[in-house]
């Protein structure tokens, strides 16, 4: 379903045609308007169409974003503030990410970073 996508609607107390776009701010003016004009049951009937419709309009945006994150690459993105890493270049953590890009990590064979000094008992 796309944003284009085209609804037939059957509110409280009449038919409509568009958008989901389009019918979230038609429902919200109607309820508004009853509002206005004192009819509080007609007005809640409408402002639960509108509801009904900006749902469908956060869907339709998750997935989209959803669809656009599988399209592009994943890049390692440290947290400053929390000192959580990232997900890697295939959603893998940044250990990994080291590893992919080249470098062993400490305690690995492949490791030739300081190693920590070994005391023997006396």
């Amino acid at each position: 379903m796309n944003r284009n996508h085209v609804f037939d609607s059957s509110g409280p107390d009449m038919r409509l045609r568009g958008t989901a776009q389009q019918l979230f701010e038609k429902y919200l003016q109607l309820g508004r308007d009853a509002t206005s004009s004192g009819d509080r049951v007609m007005a809640e009937g409408y402002f639960q169409h509108a509801e009904h419709y900006f749902r469908i309009l956060n869907a339709m945006s998750q997935a989209q974003q959803q669809r656009e994150g599988q399209h592009q690459p994943r890049r390692f993105q440290p947290n400053a503030e929390t000192g959580e890493t990232g997900e890697g270049p295939e959603g893998q953590s940044a250990e990994l990410n080291g590893q992919i890009n080249g470098h062993a990590l400490e305690g690995e064979a492949d490791y030739d970073g300081p190693q920590p000094e070994t005391r023997e008992p006396a």
